[in-house]
């Protein structure tokens, strides 16, 4: 399976395209990154995602895998000699893990992204005030499943590591466009510190959005939107 073509279709900006970034590495997958331009879809794009019409896509010998945390899996299951195992062994924790991803997409993507761009300030202060639920929840879950060691996956960056990695960099973002701390070290210490470990882990900081660059998208599609 190692010398077979494997290609990816993303945007750096994009949280879900790090995620299948931040697997490849975790079990050294040699890849073709395949750029999309924002707010296009390429032909190529449209060819192998023709369902959601979204990336990230996966393309394994001329077959696509599409959504983001599927496409972990895949390559989990399909490279599970190389590196380390994403999912966790342990059926229940493997469901535990596969829980909070969920939750993950289902709480902080909306949050994050009606404080950026929802206009109502009341609207906004109670996405704030969502999203700071949520992360109190997830500090709950970091404390569950790491059992005490680095990461959710324990010793190593593992499935929900990733599901939730991802989105460091837009919640910094956020915090500086909205001048409100959400990995506050007061209030949710252990994922405070395990964010700082994602970042700066061989598997991912080369692949995490710096949030400067991030920054500087933001304040484009912010000028775009004004216009």
């Amino acid at each position: 399976m190692a010398s077979e073509k494997v290609k990816l279709l993303g945007s750096w900006v994009s949280p879900f395209v790090i995620r299948a970034r931040v697997a490849l590495n975790i079990k050294s997958v040699p890849y073709d990154f395949l750029e999309e331009k924002f707010g296009s879809k390429s032909d190529l794009l449209l060819k192998y995602n023709p369902v959601y019409k979204k990336m990230p896509v996966l393309i394994h010998n001329d077959k696509s895998v599409c959504e983001s945390l599927i496409i972990v899996q895949y390559l989990d299951d399909v490279w599970a000699s190389s590196g380390w195992s994403i999912l966790p062994v342990d059926p229940y924790d493997r469901a535990e893990a596969r829980f909070w991803a969920t939750y993950v997409d289902d709480k902080l993507y909306p949050n994050l992204r009606d404080i950026t761009f929802t206009q109502g300030e009341e609207a906004k202060s109670d996405a704030i005030k969502q999203l700071e639920e949520a992360l109190t929840l997830l500090e709950g879950a970091f404390h569950g499943c790491s059992k005490g060691k680095k990461f959710f996956g324990g010793d190593k960056v593992g499935f929900l590591d990733i599901a939730l990695g991802s989105y460091i960099a837009w919640v910094m973002v956020t915090e500086e466009f909205n001048s409100v701390k959400l990995l506050d070290e007061a209030k949710v210490p252990g994922l405070a510190k395990w964010a700082k470990d994602f970042c700066e882990d061989d598997v991912a900081k080369e692949i995490v959005s710096s949030t400067e660059k991030l920054s500087e998208f933001m304040k484009m599609i912010s000028a775009n939107m004004k216009k």
